[in-house]
């Protein structure tokens, strides 16, 4: 029987057959679980964290399927989705307020383990950098920040952005048309090309089109029952401010 006491994360548990010993006996995992070759070796007992962010205006099957598949591909203990606050890419156009989106994101991962609504960046004043959202994390917790390809591949216009790659590891998934820059250090999301996107999305329910099967059932019926991304701009939208993001 194996105590309590004894149970380590991460593969390992330790095995207490002989009364007074406890040694640490390896469970095989699968290697797609376990494929971290080209990152450093994580260190027993420490916290994985994926960080998803994004507007998630709104949250589709895309961005499920992306953090469901680095959370299972890269062995992480949790993945977090982190829709931005301020987000300073997106200026010039009107996107959702928070607190739409944060509910939008919470209804789409019910009952789904591993995945997390976090809400640190729409609590932030001011433009939504990554840096500080890295940095706002125990200096112990191993963070690993999920991107499509078309996000990493302008990872360099990012503030601070080699802080961002010192600070965590990189992983990327497939966008249509878009390659990270070969100088990145980054491992690839093994996940088929799903062509979602929200601006897809806004545009088929401003015009009445179909959209049930772009999004979960919770986040459809959220969508209709807000009046969301109607022809009008209504008081629930705020316009992305102009923020010149420096490189240093």
């Amino acid at each position: 029987m194996v105590s309590p006491e004894c149970i380590y994360p991460h593969g390992s548990r330790a095995d207490t057959s002989t009364r007074g010993a406890c040694w640490v006996v390896t469970i095989p995992i699968s290697r797609e679980r376990s494929d971290w070759s080209r990152l450093p070796s994580p260190i027993l007992g420490r916290v994985r964290t994926g960080i998803f962010g994004g507007t998630f205006d709104p949250i589709h099957l895309a961005h499920l399927h992306t953090a469901e598949t680095a959370m299972y591909q890269l062995g992480l203990d949790r993945v977090l989705i982190v829709p931005a606050g301020d987000p300073w890419q997106k200026s010039g156009r009107m996107i959702s307020g928070s607190s739409h989106r944060l509910a939008m994101c919470r209804l789409s991962i019910e009952d789904v383990a591993g995945l997390e609504v976090d809400e640190r960046e729409t609590r932030r004043d001011g433009p939504t950098f990554t840096i500080d959202t890295l940095e706002s994390f125990p200096s112990d917790e191993e963070l690993v920040l999920i991107l499509g390809a078309d996000a990493a591949s302008r990872i360099k216009s990012w503030q601070r952005w080699e802080d961002v790659l010192q600070r965590a590891n990189l992983a990327v998934a497939p966008r249509p048309g878009a390659d990270l820059p070969g100088d990145i250090a980054a491992i690839p999301i093994e996940m088929g090309l799903l062509e979602i996107s929200g601006t897809q999305i806004r545009d088929r329910v401003r015009t009445g089109k179909p959209f049930r099967f772009l999004v979960t059932r919770s986040v459809h019926d959220y969508i209709r029952s807000q009046g969301l991304y109607a022809e009008s701009v209504g008081d629930d939208m705020v316009e992305a401010q102009m923020n010149m993001e420096s490189s240093s």
